[in-house]
């Protein structure tokens, strides 16, 4: 698939459960601010190295403030080459108030 598919949280989540993986693109203090659990912090820097460490076969979900950066970010790795990619509608914003439970905090790995 070269495209990537727009999801709300409930669809992100039951994704997650599956073993998808969610990379968060905002800045990092936003980031260490509060993200959804489990993602990995992905800017022009740690890019390079995801993508070549990377299971193009596994889900991935692209989760933003509000849901629009995320879509850019989606079709981008979807052109890289992952199989399913997915851009969180709503983006961590949306996340947070339907799943405050499943916010962690803390730096980027």
């Amino acid at each position: 698939m070269s495209e990537f598919k727009r999801i709300p949280p409930e669809q992100a989540q039951a994704l997650r459960e599956q073993g998808a993986v969610v990379v968060d693109i905002r800045d990092p203090q936003s980031f260490a601010n509060g993200h959804i659990s489990g993602s990995r912090h992905l800017d022009n820097h740690s890019l390079p190295d995801f993508i070549a460490q990377a299971d193009f076969d596994q889900p991935l979900i692209v989760a933003c403030y509000h849901g629009n950066s995320s879509q850019s970010a989606a079709a981008y790795l979807a052109h890289q080459g992952f199989s399913e990619v997915y851009s969180l509608d709503g983006g961590f914003e949306l996340w947070h108030s339907q799943y405050p439970d499943q916010v962690a905090r803390g730096e980027a790995e």
